[in-house]
């Protein structure tokens, strides 16, 4: 595939083309697992509060991931550290498929995670690297992202009879994954530390806020993807049905404002003002979605959330100063440290949801989106600083 619009490396084509596809897959799981949790939770007899734990287990393994793999391939090399940690979807998505064991549930939510972290770290790196244009690399790899989300619920919606039948179309696509990784020239030997993967990044202010940014922005994230489904049918919005149909429209609307914001980023030079709009339009609509009482408002609420959250987090990452884009170890402890709002808020809105209601949980997403806004509008005026002085 030609990929010289994105000013790719010479030779490295191929490889970034593998790791669209690998992150496609990751994307494909990480929404099945909201669209398989009523599922799940009503035929094993899960409560929310349990659910939701779930959720954050399977983020706890996202994080162990993101710190293991920032640091494992200077033992064993990039290769070989994403096909071990890479199989644990695998694995994980089997074990959900044929046990009701809440301690191998937790398990397999665990593996799942360790598997989407590892993914999560290699590709943002590998395009990190190899691509000239980071911005509209990262955006279009986070598109591809879109594509997997998108394309799992509309799977389990054609697959009616077993809630169980998408878990396994889903791991057959992740184990191709890996066998395209398995094939590619992704280094296979202990990598050797270098300048830009010191540690310096520690002492930066902008390191910090981006990553605090991406912890907020993952506070709205992952809950979304683990509970959409669930809110949507519980609160007596929609059915079932219907409501795994919009998780695949919110991917839709994910996937075109990722697009759309790949393009603008090659034509707006100041990025900090396109993150700032972005969440602050991401935080209207959801405040939007989440007061609506009946189905109309509810879906506008969400096209609108899907399209400006969408950027978001690519955009971010890609004003990361080249040496910590490159680097693993601090893209993993950038992305490890916001995955920590990906654990705890899974759970607090299923603690919520147990104490008050379903859309009460819910509610306790906006308090992260207007910190994330707060932060974006920090991150802008400092950017002007910088570039005044």
């Amino acid at each position: 595939m030609n990929l010289k619009f994105l000013d790719v490396k010479e030779g490295q084509s191929s490889l970034v083309v593998k790791m669209y596809y690998a992150f496609l897959c990751s994307g494909a799981m990480s929404t099945l697992l909201g669209v398989i949790l009523p599922s799940l939770t009503a035929e094993y007899g899960l409560d929310y509060a349990l659910s939701g734990n779930l959720i954050s287990f399977h983020q706890i393994g996202n994080l162990c991931a993101l710190f293991v793999v920032g640091f494992l391939p200077f033992v064993i090399g990039r290769k070989k550290t994403v096909l071990i940690l890479g199989s644990g979807i695998v694995l994980g998505l089997l074990l959900m498929a044929l046990t009701g064991n809440v301690w191998l549930l937790i398990l397999a939510f665990l593996l799942t995670g360790l598997g989407r972290g590892t993914f999560s770290n290699i590709t943002n790196v590998v395009v990190g690297q190899y691509v000239g244009k980071k911005a509209a690399g990262l955006n279009i790899l986070h598109a591809c992202f879109s594509v997997g989300a998108f394309l799992s619920p509309i799977i389990a919606l054609a697959i009616t009879g077993s809630w169980r039948a998408p878990i396994y179309v889903v791991a057959l696509f992740m184990l191709l994954a890996l066998i395209f990784i398995l094939t590619s020239n992704l280094e296979n030997k202990p990598a050797v530390k270098k300048v830009g993967n010191s540690t310096s990044f520690i002492k930066s202010l902008p390191f910090w806020i981006n990553t605090f940014i991406l912890f907020f922005y993952l506070c709205a994230e992952a809950p979304l993807m683990g509970w959409l489904v669930t809110y949507f049918k519980d609160s007596g919005i929609m059915s079932s049905q219907l409501a795994k149909l919009m998780q695949s429209i919110w991917w839709i609307m994910m996937l075109a404002g990722r697009l759309i914001c790949a393009y603008l980023s090659t034509r707006i030079k100041n990025k900090n003002a396109l993150i700032l709009l972005m969440g602050f339009l991401m935080t209207i609509s959801f405040a939007f979605m989440i007061t609506a009482t009946t189905t109309v408002p509810a879906v506008i609420g969400l096209l609108g959330l899907g399209l400006f959250m969408a950027g978001v987090y690519p955009t971010v990452l890609s004003t990361m100063p080249s040496d910590y884009n490159g680097s693993m170890v601090a893209t993993g402890i950038c992305i490890g440290t916001a995955t920590i709002g990906a654990i705890l808020m899974p759970s607090i809105v299923g603690w919520m949801a147990n104490i008050t209601s379903i859309t009460g949980g819910m509610s306790m997403i906006l308090i992260a989106n207007i910190c994330m806004v707060v932060l974006c509008i920090i991150k802008y005026f400092l950017g002007r600083k910088i570039t005044n002085n």
